[in-house]
């Protein structure tokens, strides 16, 4: 019993990753990871269909700042099924017919302003998605679906307590040293109609 309060005091008393954040552009549908600022890769990304806001049964993606609060799937393989955050033993393709799941990783993310206070309890994530041919366009139920190998390369880097910030300011303005050729591919995305709920 004793060793059983041990390991969950360890694993809830982990230091927080302060050298990696993540930056989420809405209009761009894209994603930026820096490590002390500098920029490391950027990644298409997909938003909710549903527009902006935390508002209970919105099914909307809330804004501001967010934290990744736990860390979900180490190990995995790709296209790994989750439901209810437990793996159901199932594997998808992407771009599988007929299927909608989360797969591969899962990043729980903890709203830190008023504004995103419910995320952790509306199941926020960012998430694998086996509907990689809509990555890039704003197609979610609330929460950021990325590609199976793009949220694994994620998951491996940012740690928990790394800040997630979700904006509608295009990366370009928040990320300088963004390269060039990844702002292109940003700036290329179709740029849907923002609506803040």
């Amino acid at each position: 019993m004793a060793a059983a309060i041990l390991l969950s005091l360890g694993s809830s008393c982990a230091t927080p990753d302060r050298h990696h954040e993540v930056i989420i552009s809405i209009p761009e549908q894209r994603m930026a990871l820096l490590q002390d600022g500098v920029p490391l890769a950027s990644y298409p990304v997909s938003t909710s269909k549903f527009g902006l806001g935390d508002v209970p049964g919105s099914s909307g993606t809330p804004l501001g700042k967010l934290e990744i609060a736990r860390k979900i799937g180490a190990g995995a393989p790709a296209g790994a099924v989750f439901k209810d955050r437990q793996r159901t033993g199932e594997i998808v393709s992407p771009d599988a017919p007929g299927r909608d799941p989360i797969v591969s990783r899962i990043l729980w993310l903890r709203g830190l302003e008023p504004q995103n206070a419910d995320a952790f309890s509306r199941y926020i994530y960012i998430h694998g998605t086996p509907e990689e041919r809509n990555i890039g366009l704003p197609v979610s139920y609330g929460c950021v679906r990325m590609r199976s190998r793009d949220v694994i390369e994620l998951f491996d880097i940012a740690g928990t307590g790394a800040r997630v910030t979700i904006t509608i300011e295009p990366l370009e303005a928040l990320v300088p040293s963004l390269t060039p050729a990844a702002a292109r591919v940003a700036s290329a995305a179709p740029l849907p109609d923002v609506q803040v709920r």
